[in-house]
Protein backbone atom coordinates (compact mmCIF):
# COMPACT_ATOMS: atom_id res chain seq x y z
CA UNK A 1 0.00 0.00 0.00
CA UNK A 2 1.01 3.17 -1.07
CA UNK A 3 0.87 6.55 0.62
CA UNK A 4 1.09 10.63 -1.00
CA UNK A 5 4.33 12.22 1.12
CA UNK A 6 3.70 14.29 3.70
CA UNK A 7 3.53 18.15 2.19
CA UNK A 8 4.15 21.29 4.51
CA UNK A 9 1.46 24.07 3.74
CA UNK A 10 2.14 27.78 5.53
CA UNK A 11 -0.35 30.28 4.77
CA UNK A 12 -1.26 34.25 5.92
CA UNK A 13 -4.28 34.51 8.00
CA UNK A 14 -5.66 37.93 8.30
CA UNK A 15 -8.79 38.10 11.01
CA UNK A 16 -11.08 40.86 12.72
CA UNK A 17 -11.32 39.42 15.77
CA UNK A 18 -13.78 41.29 17.46
CA UNK A 19 -16.32 38.59 17.19
CA UNK A 20 -14.32 35.81 18.45
CA UNK A 21 -12.90 34.49 21.96
CA UNK A 22 -9.08 35.23 20.80
CA UNK A 23 -7.25 32.42 18.19
CA UNK A 24 -6.96 29.43 20.04
CA UNK A 25 -9.34 26.68 20.04
CA UNK A 26 -11.19 26.07 23.35
CA UNK A 27 -11.64 22.49 23.49
CA UNK A 28 -12.86 23.10 27.05
CA UNK A 29 -15.75 24.99 26.34
CA UNK A 30 -17.25 23.51 22.81
CA UNK A 31 -19.72 26.75 22.52
CA UNK A 32 -16.73 29.26 21.84
CA UNK A 33 -16.03 30.31 18.93
CA UNK A 34 -12.12 31.07 18.12
CA UNK A 35 -10.22 31.81 14.72
CA UNK A 36 -8.40 28.30 14.75
CA UNK A 37 -11.38 26.55 14.96
CA UNK A 38 -12.89 28.57 12.00
CA UNK A 39 -9.88 27.81 9.94
CA UNK A 40 -9.46 24.31 10.92
CA UNK A 41 -13.19 23.58 9.99
CA UNK A 42 -12.44 25.63 6.86
CA UNK A 43 -9.21 23.86 6.03
CA UNK A 44 -10.98 20.58 7.05
CA UNK A 45 -13.75 20.91 4.20
CA UNK A 46 -11.10 21.42 1.48
CA UNK A 47 -9.14 18.39 2.19
CA UNK A 48 -12.23 16.47 3.33
CA UNK A 49 -10.41 15.00 6.42
CA UNK A 50 -9.56 17.35 9.74
CA UNK A 51 -7.21 19.32 9.40
CA UNK A 52 -4.77 20.59 12.36
CA UNK A 53 -3.04 24.06 12.00
CA UNK A 54 -0.30 25.52 14.28
CA UNK A 55 0.00 29.39 14.49
CA UNK A 56 2.84 31.73 14.98
CA UNK A 57 1.56 33.38 17.99
CA UNK A 58 -2.09 33.32 20.02
CA UNK A 59 -3.81 36.60 20.14
CA UNK A 60 -6.54 37.33 22.95
CA UNK A 61 -10.05 38.07 22.44
CA UNK A 62 -10.88 40.98 20.38
CA UNK A 63 -7.45 41.32 18.81
CA UNK A 64 -7.11 41.93 15.07
CA UNK A 65 -3.99 40.15 12.91
CA UNK A 66 -3.23 41.16 9.17
CA UNK A 67 -0.15 38.43 8.87
CA UNK A 68 -0.93 35.69 11.27
CA UNK A 69 1.20 32.72 9.88
CA UNK A 70 0.13 28.67 10.47
CA UNK A 71 1.33 26.24 8.86
CA UNK A 72 -0.14 22.54 8.85
CA UNK A 73 0.68 18.98 7.75
CA UNK A 74 -1.45 17.09 4.89
CA UNK A 75 -1.19 13.73 2.54
CA UNK A 76 -4.01 15.30 0.61
CA UNK A 77 -3.18 16.56 -3.28
CA UNK A 78 -4.52 20.01 -3.19
CA UNK A 79 -2.88 23.18 -5.30
CA UNK A 80 -2.39 26.20 -3.29
CA UNK A 81 -4.93 28.50 -5.11
CA UNK A 82 -7.53 25.23 -4.29
CA UNK A 83 -6.24 25.71 -0.63
CA UNK A 84 -6.76 29.72 -0.84
CA UNK A 85 -10.20 29.91 -2.45
CA UNK A 86 -11.57 26.89 -0.92
CA UNK A 87 -10.46 27.98 2.24
CA UNK A 88 -11.84 31.48 1.66
CA UNK A 89 -14.86 30.64 0.21
CA UNK A 90 -15.87 28.27 3.54
CA UNK A 91 -14.37 31.07 5.88
CA UNK A 92 -16.74 33.96 7.53
CA UNK A 93 -16.46 37.10 5.99
CA UNK A 94 -14.08 38.52 8.65
CA UNK A 95 -11.78 35.78 8.39
CA UNK A 96 -9.48 35.05 5.19
CA UNK A 97 -6.14 33.33 4.07
CA UNK A 98 -3.69 35.84 2.11
CA UNK A 99 -1.48 33.33 0.21
CA UNK A 100 -0.99 29.81 0.68
CA UNK A 101 2.48 28.34 0.12
CA UNK A 102 4.24 24.70 -0.02
CA UNK A 103 6.86 25.00 2.80
CA UNK A 104 9.99 22.73 3.78
CA UNK A 105 9.15 20.26 6.62
CA UNK A 106 11.65 22.01 8.83
CA UNK A 107 9.46 25.45 8.57
CA UNK A 108 7.42 25.67 11.87
CA UNK A 109 4.89 28.53 11.86
CA UNK A 110 5.92 29.08 15.74
CA UNK A 111 9.58 28.37 16.26
CA UNK A 112 10.65 29.78 12.73
CA UNK A 113 9.28 33.08 13.35
CA UNK A 114 12.02 35.92 14.51
CA UNK A 115 9.78 38.16 15.90
CA UNK A 116 6.39 39.54 16.23
CA UNK A 117 4.94 42.64 15.87
CA UNK A 118 1.40 44.66 17.58
CA UNK A 119 -0.25 47.91 16.69
CA UNK A 120 -2.11 49.27 19.15
CA UNK A 121 -4.78 52.03 18.83
CA UNK A 122 -5.74 54.49 20.30
CA UNK A 123 -8.86 57.14 19.49
CA UNK A 124 -7.91 59.87 21.74
CA UNK A 125 -10.76 62.19 21.50
CA UNK A 126 -13.83 63.53 23.37
CA UNK A 127 -16.34 61.22 21.86
CA UNK A 128 -16.05 57.70 20.86
CA UNK A 129 -16.39 56.67 17.34
CA UNK A 130 -19.62 54.33 16.82
CA UNK A 131 -18.07 53.22 13.59
CA UNK A 132 -14.77 52.38 15.09
CA UNK A 133 -15.42 50.88 18.84
CA UNK A 134 -14.34 47.41 17.61
CA UNK A 135 -11.39 48.32 16.42
CA UNK A 136 -9.73 50.81 18.37
CA UNK A 137 -9.30 51.47 22.24
CA UNK A 138 -10.72 54.86 23.26
CA UNK A 139 -9.53 57.73 25.67
CA UNK A 140 -11.13 60.90 26.23
CA UNK A 141 -8.90 62.53 28.34
CA UNK A 142 -5.75 64.34 26.11
CA UNK A 143 -3.16 61.82 26.03
CA UNK A 144 0.61 63.27 25.25
CA UNK A 145 2.37 60.74 23.44
CA UNK A 146 5.78 62.10 23.47
CA UNK A 147 5.71 61.45 27.71
CA UNK A 148 4.07 58.14 26.40
CA UNK A 149 7.17 57.74 24.23
CA UNK A 150 9.67 58.70 26.67
CA UNK A 151 8.33 56.14 29.55
CA UNK A 152 8.23 53.44 26.91
CA UNK A 153 12.04 53.50 25.90
CA UNK A 154 13.12 52.24 28.79
CA UNK A 155 10.94 48.86 28.02
CA UNK A 156 13.74 48.02 24.87
CA UNK A 157 15.72 45.23 25.01
CA UNK A 158 15.53 42.34 26.83
CA UNK A 159 13.70 42.70 30.58
CA UNK A 160 12.14 40.06 32.88
CA UNK A 161 8.19 41.11 31.94
CA UNK A 162 6.11 39.22 35.19
CA UNK A 163 4.55 42.57 35.69
CA UNK A 164 3.30 42.77 32.28
CA UNK A 165 1.91 39.70 31.78
CA UNK A 166 -2.15 38.19 32.91
CA UNK A 167 -2.50 35.81 36.50
CA UNK A 168 -2.99 32.94 33.44
CA UNK A 169 -0.44 33.47 31.37
CA UNK A 170 1.24 29.88 31.22
CA UNK A 171 4.49 30.84 29.77
CA UNK A 172 7.70 29.08 31.46
CA UNK A 173 9.81 32.24 31.57
CA UNK A 174 8.66 35.68 31.63
CA UNK A 175 12.34 37.04 30.02
CA UNK A 176 11.19 39.00 26.43
CA UNK A 177 13.41 41.04 24.32
CA UNK A 178 11.40 43.96 22.63
CA UNK A 179 13.25 45.47 19.80
CA UNK A 180 11.05 48.10 18.78
CA UNK A 181 8.33 50.35 20.48
CA UNK A 182 6.91 54.17 18.56
CA UNK A 183 4.83 55.85 19.64
CA UNK A 184 3.48 58.52 17.49
CA UNK A 185 -0.16 60.73 17.11
CA UNK A 186 -1.60 61.45 13.38
CA UNK A 187 -4.64 63.49 14.17
CA UNK A 188 -7.33 62.00 16.62
CA UNK A 189 -5.14 58.64 16.53
CA UNK A 190 -2.45 57.69 18.68
CA UNK A 191 0.02 54.43 16.99
CA UNK A 192 1.46 51.98 19.02
CA UNK A 193 4.13 49.67 17.46
CA UNK A 194 5.93 47.54 19.25
CA UNK A 195 7.52 44.24 18.02
CA UNK A 196 9.42 41.69 20.35
CA UNK A 197 11.13 38.13 19.81
CA UNK A 198 7.90 36.69 21.70
CA UNK A 199 5.37 38.28 24.29
CA UNK A 200 3.72 37.31 27.08
CA UNK A 201 -0.65 36.68 27.56
CA UNK A 202 -1.59 40.09 27.57
CA UNK A 203 1.66 42.05 27.64
CA UNK A 204 1.06 44.67 25.18
CA UNK A 205 -1.97 45.42 26.41
CA UNK A 206 -0.83 46.17 29.91
CA UNK A 207 2.25 48.07 28.65
CA UNK A 208 -0.18 50.48 26.41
Amino acid sequence: MSFDPLVRIACGVEYNGAAYRGWQDQKSQPDTVTVQQSVEKALSFVANEPVEIVCAGRTDCEVHATAQAIHFDTRVSRSTDSWLLGGNANLPADIRLQWVKVVAEEFHARFSAVSRAYRYVIDNSPRQSAILQSRVSWHRRPLDEKAMGLGAHSLLGEHDFSSFRAKACQANRPIRTITQLDIHRSGRFIYIDIAANAFLYHMVRNIV
